[in-house]
């Protein structure tokens, strides 16, 4: 019998083709937008992912304050915070993080930090996210390329 020479080819930090991406947030639903997003940084959409290297590619966000939520979620989701001290527990609605300093992109942030994997290496894959809220970005030199965020499943 003859045999095979398949090999399963995985990835690593030196052999990974990353790349720079744009994305705009203009009328966007935050979820949604979150997930894809977590899949490109993660690298999920390409053939050669590997689950225990970031193999994903950079991701900035554009137009982030433009993003949207269906329903009522801008003001009856609760998102908790405690400091570890006895009555340390504070709750805020996405519009209370949106309306502090660089809300929009904590906000993102937020989501798409709960949608990558519990560990180191997604603590990694984290700073692989720009976001901004206005349309310009300072990563020209990148040469990043437009992607449409609606044409991923």
């Amino acid at each position: 019998m003859d045999t095979l020479s398949y090999k399963t080819i995985s990835a690593n930090k030196a052999t990974a083709q990353k790349e720079w991406v744009v994305i705009d947030a203009t009328d966007q639903v935050l979820g949604r937008l979150g997930t894809k997003v977590a899949k490109l940084l993660r690298g999920k959409y390409k053939p050669s992912f590997t689950p225990n290297v970031d193999c994903g590619d950079n991701v900035i966000i554009i137009n982030a304050n433009k993003v949207r939520m269906t329903g009522n979620k801008w003001t009856d989701r609760i998102y908790l915070r405690f400091s570890g001290y006895p009555g340390g527990q504070k709750q805020f609605s996405p519009a209370d993080v949106a309306a502090g300093y660089k809300g929009y992109e904590r906000l993102i942030k937020h989501v798409v930090r709960g949608m990558l994997p519990k560990n180191r290496l997604g603590n990694h894959i984290l700073n692989n996210l720009y976001i901004y809220e206005g349309a310009e970005h300072p990563h020209a030199g990148q040469a990043p390329k437009t992607i449409d965020i609606n044409s991923y499943k």
